[in-house]
């Protein structure tokens, strides 16, 4: 009788949870312009906190090696943001005028593309009707995802621009992160419950440890492949080099699928110049995959994350249809986090269950 009230208890509780969830869901008008002037307003302590989290294992390295806490973080923040700083005004302007090149050469690219769809149209004109019904859809469709490529782009450099205040706070905030991370550790141990705070220690730790290397070679790996394919661009006089290789560096961060995105662009532009620098860019993509998959990420990632491909494929489906480009980017993470959480959560309710 106990066993059937619990599972009552239990079902109760989901049909409850299930009924809030949707009433939060209908009453988003209300809670997402207060969420966003909250997204708007901590995204700088977001992302100063991450940059903290990548720096401060060198900080501590510099520290236990004998350096001062404050010179150790002085030099690697200097280092750091020197090196981001003095990469941006070596890069933006050339990267600006491409994309102001791409933007003048849009009708350009977009007649260019016409004639192709028109080829292809007439091409498949004697077709049977259901394969030419599907080739026309299928153009459609490419159509509708290009424009709405374009748009998010636009928008991107748009709320990018009215960011830039609350970007300048960045390299403040994690100045003081990197220097006081210890008293903010402090603070955190004393305000988190006594009966959370072992198995806590434990948890972060091994998130830590399961994610840590993990965003960090990704990063590395990324950078890489985004200058090698810039550069593999510029020699072999495909336009917009650095602009594509951005886009393929930013894109590779997401698993499996992030070197076909970022492939599109390419391929979309050098249909635009002629047959053989298709082949060309296909042949840079497919040997920058090679490099990464069989050198960079076995070299410098590793298996730090542990977990099935299977398992990343179907956090990454989620994650894009949950929050498009970010949540592929967030999926694995999120998922790494999730993985060490049920873990420790098996172990705490074994522990209380063997009581």
């Amino acid at each position: 009788m106990d066993i059937q009230v619990k599972w009552y208890y239990r079902l109760g509780f989901l049909l409850l949870l299930f009924v809030v969830l949707f009433v939060f869901i209908k009453l988003q008008q209300v809670w997402l312009p207060i969420l966003k002037l909250i997204m708007t307003i901590i995204s700088p302590f977001i992302i100063a906190a991450f940059i903290t989290y990548l720096l401060h294992p060198i900080v501590e390295k510099l520290h236990q090696s004998g350096w001062n806490r404050g010179l150790s973080v002085f030099f690697i923040y200097f280092l750091f943001f020197g090196g981001v700083g003095y990469a941006l005004y070596m890069v933006i302007p050339a990267f600006n005028l491409q994309l102001k090149e791409l933007a003048e050469s849009a009708p350009q690219l977009a007649d260019q593309y016409r004639e192709w769809t028109s080829f292809i149209e007439k091409k498949t004109a004697n077709w049977p009707d259901g394969i030419q019904d599907r080739v026309d859809d299928g153009i459609t469709t490419l159509e509708a995802k290009i424009d709405l490529l374009l748009s998010n782009i636009l928008n991107w450099f748009v709320n990018l621009a009215n960011f830039i205040i609350l970007l300048a706070l960045i390299p403040f905030i994690s100045f003081y992160m990197l220097k006081d991370i210890t008293l903010m550790k402090k603070a955190v141990w004393y305000i988190t419950p006594r009966k959370w705070r072992r198995e806590g220690v434990h948890f972060l730790r091994d998130v830590n440890h399961s994610l840590g290397s993990y965003i960090r070679g990704q990063l590395l790996v990324c950078v890489i492949i985004g200058t090698i394919s810039a550069l593999l661009f510029w020699l072999f006089h495909m336009r917009y080099p650095l602009l594509l290789g951005f886009i393929i560096g930013v894109t590779d961060v997401i698993p499996y699928y992030g070197p076909i995105i970022g492939a599109i662009p390419a391929v979309l532009i050098s249909l635009t110049i002629s047959f053989k620098m298709v082949i060309i860019t296909i042949i840079i993509i497919i040997a920058l995959q090679f490099l990464e998959g069989n050198v960079l990420s076995p070299m410098i990632v590793g298996k730090s994350l542990q977990m099935h491909p299977l398992f990343i494929m179907f956090a990454l489906l989620v994650g894009g249809e949950v929050g498009g480009i970010i949540g592929l980017i967030l999926a694995v993470p999120v998922l790494s986090i999730v993985k060490v959480a049920l873990i420790h959560a098996r172990i705490h309710f074994g522990k209380k269950s063997s009581i």
